[in-house]
């Protein structure tokens, strides 16, 4: 099969396709040919040698996959050869990938391969956040940085479900275009963070903060967070992990929040099944649909990495082979 590999850890430029021995699946584990592999910034940072975990090189990167079973390995009792499935695994940006059948899911019949990824991390991601992590509740008013990105979009579209009053955080007028589109009922820039929510919350501040940036951006929500807030820790795509200025949680009474979707769903693998199932649900009913920049060829990882680590990205990137 062709698969992305990466030698060492370094620059996303350095990846390279190669052909590679077909993977088999071990007990309990599908093998799937890959119809889309979803594109994450974890893994820019995985390649990159920058992300908690660090695989053993040469890899093949990816961390989500759809596609149809081509081969059971034993025991494998919840699916059949042909079945379409979606998953979250290692070595996605391949022809052929390899994932445990306790964190697969079926497609819904015509099911796109791309939205499918989607739903895997971005969304994921974004529903345990405001369901499980900050329990956002419906009249609440919630903050969305990078609001124009796959975890972003997803969490405007999930935070309109639970009742919230979105307002959306995005670098450019483009993007705050898109997040308008995706049903945010405000889009702001990030010049005056704290005075603009001030004036759009009339005073209060927010109730939850779903912070992908750091940097500067999370300096602001620090002084913007009404009462009892959560302030969401996804990431920190603005490359600068920012001190909490302790004195400020104190005074205003808010709660800083830390988000780990991938350790969430090995502790937690009943919880994480429940919610993807209501994920997908609402998919079928119509209430939600994944915001997909583009699909390209599993040729042109290393530039779709290398936009997605600057930040350049709107909504949801996948590879298809």
């Amino acid at each position: 099969m062709k698969a992305i590999i990466c030698e060492e850890f370094g620059p996303v430029e350095d990846l390279v396709m190669k052909e590679v021995a077909d993977p088999s699946p071990g007990p309990r584990e599908i093998l799937i040919r890959t119809e889309a592999a979803g594109v994450n910034y974890p893994d820019g940072l995985t390649v990159q040698g920058l992300y908690q975990d660090k695989p053993d090189r040469p890899f093949i990167p990816g961390s989500e996959v759809a596609g149809e079973i081509v081969a059971l390995g034993e025991n494998v009792t919840r699916f059949e050869v042909g079945d379409r499935v979606a998953t979250y695994c290692a070595g996605g940006y391949a022809e052929l990938a390899v994932g445990s059948e306790e964190t697969c899911f079926a497609l819904p019949a015509g099911m796109d391969a791309a939205d499918a990824c989607a739903m895997i991390i971005a969304w994921g991601t974004s529903h345990h956040a405001l369901k499980q992590r900050a329990q956002l509740r419906a009249g609440e008013t919630l903050v969305i940085f990078g609001a124009a990105g796959a975890t972003g979009t997803a969490a405007i579209q999930i935070g309109k479900i639970m009742g919230a009053t979105v307002i959306a955080v995005c670098s450019s007028e483009e993007k705050r275009k898109i997040a308008l589109g995706q049903g945010a009922d405000h889009a702001i820039g990030y010049d005056n963070l704290k005075d603009d929510v001030k004036t759009l919350t009339k005073g209060k501040g927010a109730d939850v903060v779903y912070d992908s940036v750091g940097g500067e951006a999370f300096k602001a929500a620090s002084r913007f967070m009404a009462p009892g807030g959560r302030l969401l820790i996804i990431g920190f795509a603005s490359g600068d992990i920012p001190q909490l200025p302790v004195n400020l949680t104190l005074v205003k009474e808010y709660s800083v929040v830390g988000v780990f979707w991938g350790n969430w769903t090995r502790r937690k693998p009943a919880d994480y099944l429940a919610n993807m199932s209501e994920l997908f649900g609402w998919y079928q009913d119509g209430k939600i649909t994944p915001l997909i920049e583009g699909r390209y060829p599993l040729s042109d990882a290393a530039n779709v990495l290398k936009r997605v680590l600057g930040r350049g990205a709107v909504g949801k990137i996948a590879l298809v082979p």
